[in-house]
C-alpha cells in the first residue's frame, strides 16, 4: 500500500507529464544557491521579463509565521508546502496559458539544508531531491554582498555551501548554469540559459 508521500508524488508526476505531453511544453526553472546570493532577485527579474508564474521560497513564509527555530521534521513539513506551492503554480499557469514557472528553491536545496545543521536527511527528502522534476537549475554564485535578514544563518559560509550545491547538482546529474557577476550580467546569463530551453 502506497504511502501519503508517495501519492502524491504520483499525483504530481501524473500532472506533469499531462502538462509535458499537451500542446505546450510546460518548463520548470529551479533557482538555488546559498543564503543571500540573489535568488529571490532572480526570480523577480525572470517572472518580469518573461511574464511568468514565479514560486515563492515556502521555508521564508513558514518560518516567518512560526519563528526562526527549527526543528528536523520541519524541514520535511516544508518541503511538502514547498511542493503544494508548485502544484498551485502549475495549475495557475494552465489557466492562463503561461509555459514557464520559476521556483525560488527546490528538493535539493532542503537536503543540503537537512545535511548542513542535522547532519543528515530524511529518506522521503532524499528521493524527493533525485526524483523531482524541474528542466534547468540556476545555481547562483554569492559573488553579491552579504544582505543581514534574520532569518539567514551563515554569513561567512557561502562560498563552500556554493560548491556544496554545485557538487550536488553535478552528482545528481541535474542540468545547471551558474549565475554570478553583475545584475544585468546576471540577468542576462538566465535569460539565455532558459531561452535554449524553449527552443530545444
Amino acid at each position: 500500500m502506497k504511502t501519503t508521500a508517495e501519492q502524491s508524488n504520483a499525483a504530481h508526476a501524473v500532472m506533469e507529464s499531462y502538462i509535458r505531453c499537451g500542446l505546450r511544453k510546460m518548463i520548470k526553472i529551479a533557482v538555488v544557491g546559498p543564503e543571500s546570493s540573489g535568488k529571490t532577485n532572480m526570480c523577480e527579474a525572470l517572472a518580469l521579463e518573461f511574464g511568468c508564474i514565479w514560486v515563492k521560497e515556502y521555508a521564508r513564509a513558514h518560518l516567518e509565521e512560526r519563528g526562526p527555530e527549527y526543528t528536523e521534521p520541519d524541514l520535511l513539513n516544508i518541503a511538502k508546502g514547498q511542493l503544494l506551492a508548485e502544484s498551485e503554480a502549475i495549475a495557475l499557469a494552465e489557466r492562463q496559458r503561461v509555459d514557464l514557472i520559476i521556483c525560488d528553491t527546490d528538493m535539493i536545496t532542503i537536503r543540503i539544508w537537512s545535511e548542513e545543521v542535522f547532519g543528515r536527511c530524511a529518506p522521503e527528502l532524499i528521493a524527493l531531491s533525485e526524483q523531482r522534476h524541474y528542466d534547468h537549475w540556476l545555481l547562483c554564485r554569492p559573488d553579491i554582498p552579504w544582505e543581514s535578514d534574520p532569518l539567514r544563518e551563515n554569513p561567512h559560509d557561502r562560498d563552500r555551501l556554493f560548491d556544496v550545491y554545485e557538487a550536488e547538482l553535478k552528482k545528481l546529474g541535474k542540468p545547471c548554469t551558474i549565475i554570478e557577476g553583475g545584475a544585468e550580467q546576471r540577468v542576462a546569463t538566465a535569460v539565455n540559459a532558459i531561452d535554449l530551453i524553449s527552443k530545444s
